[in-house]
């Protein structure tokens, strides 16, 4: 009769299912750690590709907030030469007035009464002198307001002054400036 042992056959398959069985654990094991592996490389390759970008970015934002410095501070200068040029050009339209006004001033002081000091501020001329008497400065008045280029001449103070002589006077007046009305011009 043949012997048959039925008992190590079923060991052996349960031994070669156990083995079948870590093997695959195993095999799922190290397919788990290369998907972790593949996975955080694709993450740290897409943070550097960010901080690339990121790192891009800023150089840019820099080098344009560098060029809007640059070109608010050329606005300012040109603001600046503007201003400058308007001052100038102001300057040199008003350069035959003023002569015009200082004629005016010598051509309205009668005998008798002189300036010694002349200040202009804002179309307005502050006028100090001394005056022989005060007819003298009265008459200085009524010659400033017959003027073409002064106008409402206001006399702000009046004092003795005894060092000039007897009836000298120190006097302080105002006197505006207005532009005459001719077609010819200035």
């Amino acid at each position: 009769m043949a012997r048959i042992n039925l008992l190590p056959w079923r060991e052996e398959r349960r031994a070669e299912q156990k083995k079948q069985f870590l093997a695959a654990l195993g095999a799922t094991a190290l397919f788990a750690v290369l998907v972790l592996i593949l996975v955080d490389q694709v993450i740290t390759s897409q943070i550097k590709g960010q901080n690339a970008r990121n790192t891009y970015l800023q150089t840019r934002i820099a080098e344009l907030d560098f060029e809007v410095s640059e070109i608010r501070d050329l606005q300012r200068k040109r603001s600046q030469l503007i201003e400058r040029m308007r001052v100038i050009q102001e300057l040199q339209g008003n350069r035959p007035v003023i002569v015009r006004i200082i004629d005016q001033l010598v051509r309205t002081v009668p005998d008798g009464v002189f300036y010694t000091e002349l200040v202009t501020r804002e179309g307005q001329i502050s006028v100090k002198g001394v005056a022989e008497s005060n007819n003298r400065v009265s008459s200085l008045m009524r010659r400033l307001e017959a003027s073409d280029w002064l106008e409402e001449p206001n006399l702000d103070a009046v004092r003795s002054a005894p060092e000039y002589g007897e009836q000298a006077t120190t006097f302080n007046l105002t006197v505006g400036i207005q532009l005459p009305n001719t077609d010819g011009g200035v």
